[in-house]
């Protein structure tokens, strides 16, 4: 076991899972609320958790997490928390029951509408150290939501805003493995294509952070040496250690912001006339992205092919698209389903993301537009 300290508490094995209920004790966790989604649940691995702790095998469940969570999904599971006289929570699944997990721990201990306490409505410091405590238990490797301290949610009127403090960073995060082996080729691919996104956009980030930009390389040559292995072989038990390991990196660089990937996928995610897959938008809108950027970034982008044993005049967005075609994933948005019409909305809307600012090339709505168009197909 490595027992890292870094943001938070992170327990990071093979087997981590079963002291759980020590983990539950030590936190003064008595009622606990799993947050999860139907795809877990299906998966066996709520049950499994659940037998390692008889506390979490009394503990009431919340499975009705949508793909990317919603402002009314956080008070469905709200109200349950309440009901139950819950005093924390666990979240186990990918970034969404995470987030959601987020959400419901920050309006169990403040009050107001959860709008409020959105970043760039100036929620940031209305966010106080009295958030429930969070368990999470990320059974993907991508979103590095288990170390971050960030909550993506969709409002009712469908804008897809983050919620960000210090104190929204899960208590403990216990990082197992072995709750990956049996992730579908395709979410491996998509969660994993998640996680190299997280670590490229960090690294490429303007604030000055060179502790976490050494994590954010780490994180994506792991991420590369292992990704393809991991989708080809769902049981092989080094490559899912290892790519859950780079996503855990991902998430640990995130004080230094992402960028226009995450600015373009954030309200894509919050499209109400189709669902669209976050680490999927991510993988195909990262080529475009990297075209843009290049300019303002020649050394960052000669050390990410250094890192990556890539030849110096290699180009770095058609080799992603490769990677992203080796691994059987859409190569555009309309494979995606996207609908044309929508590009001059999300444009705009990248813009107001927070993500936008921590972009290493300021981007306007025009150029945002022109990133749609070349990743649509």
């Amino acid at each position: 076991m490595a027992l890292i300290t870094y943001l938070t508490t992170i327990k990071f094995g093979f087997g981590e899972i079963t002291g759980i209920e020590a983990d539950l004790a030590g936190l003064g966790v008595k009622k606990p609320l799993i947050i999860a989604d139907k795809g877990v649940v299906a998966a066996g691995l709520i049950a499994g958790v659940q037998k390692q702790s008889a506390t979490l095998q009394a503990a009431p469940v919340f499975d009705a997490t949508p793909t990317n969570p919603t402002e009314e999904a956080v008070e469905a599971a709200l109200a349950l928390y309440r009901q139950h006289g819950c005093d924390g929570l666990v979240a186990i699944g990918g970034g969404s029951p995470i987030d959601l997990a987020k959400g419901v721990a920050l309006l169990a201990s403040h009050e107001g509408a959860l709008e409020s306490y959105a970043a760039i409505l100036g929620g940031i410091p209305k966010i106080t150290a009295s958030v429930a405590p969070v368990i999470a238990v990320p059974t993907t490797s991508g979103t590095g939501s288990e170390v971050g301290r960030a909550a993506l949610i969709t409002l009712r009127d469908g804008r897809k805003l983050g919620f960000i403090s210090p104190h929204l960073i899960p208590r403990l995060a216990i990082c197992d493995p072995e709750l990956t082996l049996g992730l579908p080729a395709w979410l491996t691919a998509a969660t994993g294509m998640d996680a190299v996104t997280h670590c490229i956009e960090t690294y490429l980030s303007p604030r000055e952070n060179p502790p976490a930009e050494a994590i954010a390389l780490d994180g994506l040559k792991r991420a590369i040496a292992f990704i393809e292995r991991a989708v080809k072989d769902g049981s092989d038990r080094e490559a899912r250690k290892e790519m859950m390991m780079a996503a855990l990196q991902g998430g640990m660089t995130f004080q230094k912001g992402l960028g226009a990937v995450h600015a373009l996928s954030h309200p894509l995610g919050g499209l109400k006339e189709v669902s669209l897959h976050h680490g999927t938008l991510n993988a195909v809108l990262l080529p475009a992205v990297l075209r843009f950027n290049e300019p303002e970034a020649k050394t960052k982008y000669a050390e990410i092919r250094r890192t990556l044993g890539l030849a110096p005049e290699t180009d770095l967005a058609a080799w992603i698209a490769s990677l992203v075609e080796r691994l059987g994933m859409p190569a555009s948005l309309s494979q995606m389903g996207l609908p044309h019409v929508v590009i001059p909305a999300i444009a705009e809307a990248a813009v107001k993301d927070h993500s936008s600012a921590t972009n290493p090339r300021a981007a306007s709505a025009a150029d945002y537009a022109a990133m749609l168009e070349a990743s649509f197909g």
